[in-house]
């Protein structure tokens, strides 16, 4: 006898074992897979910087909600590309904007899918940032109001849940307000609570065309050297009436998730992003490590760290992983 009575690999034998007693439990039903509609018609363009991911019409969409079905994915976080862009970015709101003949498209066709949009200006502004501009800054107070208009504007249409990734100060309060008024008082909001000024969504920018055209989004993403700023964030949108609280970006991230998770009881969101995805595939491509490995660690990793939702573009591929067995 060596006097040795703990011995952690007992637990460690054989699959039977390791999976029974496993601490992180992953799930399909977290997964939400975002994607770019773009107006037009019989388009399906790949994105140069994000290899497997496309811009689709909406008549090709049916490709995509095909395979999400068949993958177990029914959740998604819908991103417009419209053909007209303005100051203000006035297409966000329109009746017939994309998103909104998007969403009554996918309702229709796809009734058992569950659909989020993104709110946000930049893809809708001539300029690129994510609000109304005051000579070269973006006026907080004025871009609430479009930002509330569009919100309604998407749920009028079909949307089950928006998604404000803007980071204007107090604009929860103005979409509560907003959907309570016109009664949607059971439409929930995922606030993209703690959104960093991050490197990372350089890909994304290219497929969405949102770049800013001078600038940058520093004045109102977070700066990411800061901890305490991202729970006050946190903090404001769950008192002004956020449903969901979301960390973006994701993994290099995780320390700020953890924070989050502790001090709210709401369910908190991850988004894995652009950057992300491409840095992964352009390793795999390059033979410098196993994809699908390397994403179903990255995977767990992110539920391990608390996230109770993923967003990412990896989302049928980590589906296809849990039904084979290969994370769970």
């Amino acid at each position: 006898m060596n006097g040795m009575t703990e011995r952690p690999r007992r637990l460690r034998k054989n699959e039977n074992l390791r999976s029974m007693v496993r601490e992180t439990r992953v799930s399909a039903d977290s997964l939400v897979y975002p994607f770019f509609v773009m107006e037009g018609e019989n388009i399906k363009e790949e994105i140069p910087t994000m290899p497997g991911q496309f811009r689709y019409s909406i008549d090709r969409l049916p490709e995509l909600f095909d395979a999400l079905k068949a993958s177990g994915v029914f959740r998604v976080l819908i991103f417009g590309i419209p053909g007209y862009k303005d100051e203000e970015g006035s297409s966000a709101w329109a009746e017939d904007g994309i998103v909104q003949r998007a969403l009554k498209f996918l309702k229709e066709k796809y009734p058992e899918f569950y659909l989020i949009t993104d709110v946000c200006m930049c893809e809708y502004t001539s300029h690129g940032h994510c609000g109304i501009l005051c000579e070269h800054d973006v006026d907080n107070d004025k871009t609430l109001k479009v930002l509330a208009r569009t919100a309604l504007s998407h749920v009028k249409a079909g949307a089950d849940m928006v998604a404000p990734s803007d980071m204007m100060d107090g604009r929860i309060a103005a979409i509560r307000e907003i959907l309570d008024e016109n009664g949607y008082v059971n439409t929930p909001i995922m606030s993209y609570s703690v959104k960093y000024a991050s490197s990372f969504y350089g890909p994304f920018r290219d497929a969405a065309g949102s770049a800013p055209s001078f600038g940058d989004r520093k004045s109102y993403q977070m700066d990411f050297h800061n901890v305490r700023e991202a729970l006050k964030e946190a903090a404001l949108d769950e008192m002004e009436g956020a449903d969901i609280l979301m960390v973006k970006p994701g993994m290099a991230y995780l320390d700020i998730l953890v924070k989050v998770k502790e001090m709210t009881d709401k369910p908190v969101a991850l988004y894995s992003v652009s950057g992300e995805y491409s840095m992964i595939k352009a390793a795999a491509m390059a033979g410098y490590i196993d994809e699908m490995k390397v994403v179903g660690e990255s995977a767990v990793c992110m539920f391990r760290a608390g996230a109770d939702i993923i967003i990412t573009y990896y989302a049928m591929e980590i589906a296809d992983l849990i039904k084979q067995g290969r994370i769970g």
